[in-house]
């Protein structure tokens, strides 16, 4: 297939400063490189997809593969996904209070822009990147703030994370203001996802759920990713594995038991917030994962056991809960605690769209056993995006679409057969196995690195037995759907024949 960003322009944004330092401070946190942190250069597209996978994808749906061709399918039927969309940016938008409660103007508009820039890189169809990169261009010519109570800091995590996704995919297209974009990232959504986790809004660091944390950790490290900032991708990581709050690993999973299961403590809350919160986390993983940073493998892989505690929990199975008391309050102020005592009463039906990336890390990538996390991404494939799990804010909360986008073939079959060596996970932590190897929340020892290879592509590609657990969902291929892709392609060779 062959694609290009734009056939109208050379890159523009090739001149444009991309430097975060080079711009004007707005908060009391530096956002510039101190001397000697910068590293080798950060990855492009390097967020939750990379070169690799978009074209793993485009590939996989062009052959018909399962179930890519169903994940596909699911995109093409979203509204979001049309490039008729036209954007309706706004100055000054509003969450939790304010006039008028806006918010859901900007998440419709990103989910718009991520979801035709997604179905750009697999149709090859220029009218969908043309369509996402008019929203974002939009938004970054009018949007100065983000006010409201203390869920401005929820819109600018989510909604940070989610832009800088949207934007990362169309960087190189000739018509898209990169440097303006950037500019929004560090002057609207950044300063406040920041100011959370140094702050968390003037409240004790126990106040808030793992959730407030990891959609602040999500933001502060698209950021430093998207606008080039090796030091601020730092500060996320650093945060994810050492932060205060209840969103770094060890306190969103604050016990591990000798099953492998790691208790997500917002088990205690609800299954809501608990699927929120390993949505985020396998996210932040996911987008580190591909700067050359494993923190899907950290503390001998701590989130995959947490991952596979609340798959469980939420397929409907007996899980653990340790009593947790945290302490809620401002600093200086009021105080009082709150104390979480079992496990919150499931639906199994509830799901987002967040078990595939994770699964296919864990069992495609590294080859460990994981079957609850399998289980569920069979269960919610083909998994859809913004507008196909209702109306409201929680459906817009993932980006969505995992069946097509981080369906992979296991590490030894993309490797061409070769089986992995045995290896333990790096930057082990307190609470690591015994050395030697340590077994995987699924009961299995570990078959292969948990690092992302060296001097290589960081993702594996391809199918593998994705197409089993397509077959466990009832997936299959939309044969109409094939065929309009087949002939695109054809008209689209024709053009460049021509």
């Amino acid at each position: 297939m062959t694609r290009q960003i734009s056939r109208r322009s050379i890159v523009k944004a090739a001149g444009i400063g991309i430097g975060i330092g080079a711009t004007t401070t707005v908060t009391a946190t530096a956002l510039a490189t101190p001397a000697g942190a910068a590293g080798a250069p950060l990855a492009h597209p390097g967020l939750l997809h990379t070169r690799a996978d978009l074209d793993r994808m485009a590939a996989k749906v062009q052959a018909g593969a399962r179930p890519y061709a169903a994940g596909f399918a699911k995109l093409t039927a979203n509204r979001h996904a049309q490039s008729g969309w036209r954007p309706n940016p706004q100055a000054v938008v509003y969450r939790g209070s304010g006039t008028p409660e806006n918010y859901g103007i900007l998440y419709n508009d990103i989910h718009a822009a991520y979801q035709n820039a997604l179905r750009y890189h697999v149709s090859g169809e220029e009218v969908h990147a043309d369509t996402a990169v008019a929203i974002l261009n939009a938004w970054s010519g009018k949007l100065t703030r983000l006010e409201g109570s203390a869920d401005r800091f929820l819109a600018a995590g989510l909604y940070g994370y989610q832009f800088a996704n949207a934007a990362e995919l169309v960087r190189e297209h000739g018509e898209f203001d990169l440097g303006r974009a950037q500019e929004l990232m560090r002057s609207v959504f950044h300063p406040l996802s920041d100011d959370f986790l140094t702050r968390h809004n003037g409240a004790v660091v126990t106040n808030y759920w793992p959730n407030w944390d990891l959609t602040a950790i999500a933001c502060v490290l698209a950021t430093g990713i998207f606008c080039d900032e090796r030091a601020v991708v730092e500060r996320a990581v650093e945060y994810f594995k050492h932060g205060d709050g209840m969103g770094s690993v060890k306190h969103a999973i604050p016990v591990v038991h000798e099953d492998g299961l790691g208790e997500w403590v917002e088990a205690g809350r609800d299954q809501g917030h608990a699927l929120l919160g390993v949505g985020l986390m396998g996210t932040v993983c996911e987008m580190a994962w591909n700067q050359g940073v494993d923190l899907y493998g950290y503390d001998d892989s701590r989130f995959l056991k947490g991952a596979q505690y609340v798959a469980k929990w939420s397929l409907g199975g007996d899980v653990p809960y340790t009593a947790n008391t945290r302490r809620k309050g401002a600093i200086g102020g009021w105080s009082g605690s709150e104390t979480a005592s079992d496990v919150a009463v499931v639906d199994p039906s509830m799901t987002r769209p967040i078990w595939a990336m994770i699964a296919n890390h864990y069992t495609k990538r590294r080859g460990l056993a994981a079957s609850y996390l399998t289980r569920a991404a069979a269960k919610a494939a083909p998994e859809g995006g913004g507008g196909d799990y209702g109306p409201n804010s929680g459906g817009f909360d993932q980006l969505g679409f995992g069946t097509l986008a981080f369906t992979r073939d296991r590490v030894e079959e993309a490797a061409g057969g070769a089986t992995p060596t045995p290896t333990r996970s790096p930057s082990p932590g307190p609470g690591s196995g015994p050395s030697g190897g340590s077994r995987g929340a699924g009961g299995g020892r570990p078959q292969a690195s948990a690092s992302p290879a060296g001097g290589g592509d960081l993702a594996a590609t391809g199918s593998g037995d994705g197409a089993g657990w397509a077959a466990a969902a009832g997936i299959g291929a939309v044969a109409g759907g094939l065929l309009l892709l087949r002939r695109r392609d054809r008209a689209l060779r024709r053009g460049a024949d021509e």
